[in-house]
């Protein structure tokens, strides 16, 4: 049956390990998009459509590949005539994960166990926008009752993280964490890069008027989040090139603040500089690095300059990584500044160059390098299947942080159980086939590290 209790487990060694141990572990969603003053001032939900379909790309993409009217998903259209549109969608997109995702969120979220189509719409709006306007389906009250211990959110670094210190002071049941992410910093080619250092320097309180000046902000603000309780980074790494010594970047930064033209290998040797500084920073302050690769930003840009970024035209990139990864990981080691690390790629093609390299560089700790969970394009039931074939097989799966949401939705914590459900089905798998012992008794601790305890200890919260 569909979305039954067993669903997705499909040998009773998986409903076993999903069951006794998997499914009740708290959530630790060490990475996502959520606005921390909307979960601070826990507004309710005006209707289904805010709380399934802002800001999700991922179901504007599906919707668009149906024929949909941009007008019904990023459009003026009223609330009601998108949710109709999405709701026609659906019905389509079996064998896609939006198809379990969204039938799991209506019934873990709201108790509702209709198919989702257009004959059952009218009701389905009816009734979980009944559900909304109870103050137990507001923003906070809904992480709390999906048994999430803690968020971290991905934050610039000119943020005050003033509502992260209300949401410490006010909240008890979970807590919300910054992560540093100073892409606008390191991406120099772009146009508003001499107003974002500006904003930094009103930030800081000190004129920019070098490469070492902005060295020294940045530090100031690692320091700053440090104190906030930041333990984590975040750098997308689209196009990655690493060049040392053939340009100062004090050089470079002065032709950018004097609005002159950089070529890509000054912005290449200007972003391997502060790469490496910054490498070094987390590792003093004991920080996990993510290093997100191989994303393809804004293809189409008639759309990028209708709608702006993040609207569902994004792909995936297939450009050498081997080379400049190995040289940028062996500077930083180098200088015994290599931190923490988690590798994602969205290119699957990636995962054996990544977990290759990832075993050139562990020394100590728990598994210091890590290939990431299935990222994006990814995240899938084959899309986790690959990414914990691939981590097993070229390294130690025992030690892995398991899932995160990487998510804009307050209802995307079911994903949480989707990838429980999938890695029990594939741990069960290897119990068949005699690769894992048959007392799953013996994989508790396995199971209940990839899930939840993992995390944990790695991030050191």
């Amino acid at each position: 049956m569909f979305l039954n209790d067993d669903f997705l487990l499909t040998n009773d060694f998986a409903k076993d390990l999903y069951h006794q141990y998997a499914k009740k572990m708290p959530i630790i969603d060490y990475h996502c998009h959520l606005d921390p003053q909307e979960i601070y001032d826990d507004h309710p939900f005006r209707n289904i459509t805010e709380a399934w379909l802002a800001g999700d790309h991922y179901k504007w993409r599906l919707m668009r590949a149906c024929g949909v009217d941009e007008s019904l998903i990023t459009g003026e259209a009223a609330d009601y005539d998108k949710f109709i549109a999405w709701c026609q969608t659906v019905p389509k997109i079996i064998g896609n994960p939006l198809y379990v995702w969204t039938h799991l969120e209506l019934k873990r979220f709201f108790g509702v166990d209709l198919m989702i189509n257009e004959e059952n719409a009218p009701e389905i709006w009816q009734i979980v926008n009944q559900k909304l306007q109870s103050k137990t389906f507001s923003r906070r009250e809904i992480i709390a009752n999906s048994n999430v211990q803690l968020i971290c959110t991905t934050d610039d670094p000119t943020d005050s993280l003033a509502f992260y210190r209300k949401l410490a002071n006010e909240e008890s049941r979970f807590r919300v964490l910054p992560t540093f992410r100073p892409d606008k910093a390191l991406n120099i080619q772009q146009s508003g890069f001499n107003d974002y250092i500006d904003q930094l320097a009103t930030v800081v309180g000190h004129r920019i008027d070098s490469y070492e000046d902005l060295l020294t902000a940045l530090d100031c603000r690692i320091t700053f989040f440090h104190q906030m309780n930041c333990r984590l980074s975040d750098h997308a790494l689209d196009h990655l090139h690493f060049l040392e010594n053939s340009v100062s970047p004090q050089a470079i930064f002065e032709k950018a603040r004097n609005q002159e033209v950089i070529t890509e290998s000054e912005a290449a040797v200007y972003r391997s500089a502060l790469l490496l500084h910054l490498f070094e920073q987390y590792h003093n302050h004991g920080w996990t690095m993510q290093l997100h690769l191989h994303a393809y930003r804004n293809c189409n840009t008639n759309m990028l300059n209708q709608l702006g970024p993040d609207t569902g035209y994004d792909g995936i990139n297939d450009q050498p990584i081997t080379s400049p990864l190995q040289a940028l990981l062996d500077a930083a080691e180098r200088k015994e500044a290599l931190p923490q690390t988690i590798l994602y790629s969205l290119n699957p093609n990636d995962y054996d160059v990544l977990v290759a390299l990832m075993g050139c560089y562990q020394k100590e700790g728990n598994n210091k390098l890590q290939l990431g969970s299935g990222w994006w394009y990814n995240d899938t039931r084959a899309g986790m299947r690959q990414q914990l074939t691939k981590f097993a097989d070229g390294s130690v799966l025992a030690n892995f942080v398991g899932m995160l949401t990487d998510s804009r939705s307050f209802l995307s914590y079911t994903r949480h159980e989707y990838f429980r459900r999938v890695f029990c089905e594939w741990l069960g798998e290897l119990i068949l086939r005699g690769e894992a012992p048959s007392d799953t008794r013996q994989l508790k601790e396995f199971v209940e590290g990839i899930c939840y305890q993992n995390a944990a200890d790695y991030f050191d919260f």
